[in-house]
């Protein structure tokens, strides 16, 4: 079993405060590679914390085979219908609440 361990500067382990990092990543990506990481104990939120970690340490991306290109925009709209049986809106919505019985 792995364990991922962020060194600061002096080499001591690294005990920072944590944030959410909420990211876009291609469903069969991301269910290869938690195939990958589950062996080694791992899991996605440590191979990024490693990746960010030795990017600020080299101030560039270590990915040799990384291509970054311009993604183009697409002007999507909403189709008619999409959310067709999505949304329910309750019998008793224009009900007065409980809360203002005193005001009514």
């Amino acid at each position: 079993m792995w364990r991922v361990y962020i060194l600061d500067s002096s080499g001591d382990v690294s005990c920072m405060a944590t944030t959410n990092l909420n990211i876009r990543i291609d469903s069969e990506l991301n269910s290869k590679a938690q195939a990958v990481f589950e062996p080694m104990g791992i899991d996605i939120s440590d191979v990024v914390n490693a990746l960010l970690h030795n990017i600020l340490f080299l101030h560039e991306i270590p990915l040799d085979s990384l291509r970054l290109a311009p993604i183009e925009k697409k002007n999507r709209r909403a189709a008619f219908g999409c959310l067709k049986g999505k949304i329910h809106v309750p019998d008793d919505f224009n009900e007065p609440l409980p809360d203002f019985a005193d005001y009514m």
